[in-house]
């Protein structure tokens, strides 16, 4: 994947991580940058155009494929937490964690499927998370969304390559942005972030595992549960 002369559309681009994508593309010499989100703001580079996006509506999705039909680059960033418990939380907000984590990177998937055939295969790539592997008390359901988008990753991958879409996962662990503002935790720099994932598409790499908390969480899934929960005694 040359990012280079690349036409891109990254989802919840409005700030954090995904105003750094905006920026980083634009600096690797995308030819165009799609910066979408549910509130747009104003960017001013060039190449891009602001496009309003929510990802939890289909109508929404449909319209913004209709307007960008030479993307060759996606990247499902846009996500949401609610800090809710699976047994004792607010129902509709896990709901509405699945929504946007599940089921709105589905939908744009399946959008823009088509239009990176068309454009010789391209590459989506999906900003998954230590949850995905390793869930915490409070964020149950985060960790449920992010744990199926990590699934339907693998899932679309296998589908997409016959048409020679690359599908990248990738998951990193705290990262300071506005989402994690309050916890006192290493936190890894968004821009460091972006970096990692533009190098590694370019590598065509399949997952990127951006930190140390992330790597250990993959290698502990084959491991004991025990072990991977000592919080379980």
């Amino acid at each position: 994947m040359k990012l280079s002369g690349s036409t891109a559309l990254i989802t919840g681009a409005n700030r954090g991580i995904g105003r750094h994508f905006v920026d980083q593309l634009h600096e690797r010499g995308a030819r165009k940058i799609y910066a979408t989100a549910r509130t747009p703001q104003p960017i001013d580079l060039p190449g891009v155009e602001v496009l309003p996006l929510d990802i939890t509506d289909p109508g929404s999705i449909a319209a913004v494929a209709e307007r960008s039909g030479d993307v060759d680059l996606l990247i499902n960033n846009a996500g949401i937490t609610t800090h809710q418990p699976l047994v004792s939380g607010d129902l509709d907000e896990i709901r509405r964690e699945m929504e946007t984590h599940y089921y709105g990177t589905l939908g744009t998937i399946r959008a823009f499927a088509p239009i990176l055939a068309a454009n010789g295969g391209g590459a989506i790539v999906n900003l998954l998370s230590v949850l995905s592997w390793r869930p915490f008390l409070g964020a149950g359901g985060y960790a449920a969304g992010k744990a199926a988008a990590w699934s339907l990753t693998n899932s679309v991958r296998l589908e997409l390559a016959g048409q020679g879409t690359l599908v990248t996962g990738v998951h990193v662990g705290a990262v300071d942005t506005d989402m994690m503002a309050g916890w006192d935790v290493p936190k890894v720099d968004p821009a460091e972030l972006v970096r990692i994932v533009l190098d590694g598409i370019e590598h065509d790499e399949l997952e990127i595992l951006v930190d140390e908390p992330a790597a250990a969480a993959k290698a502990a899934v084959a491991g004991d549960v025990r072990a991977a929960f000592p919080e379980l005694g």
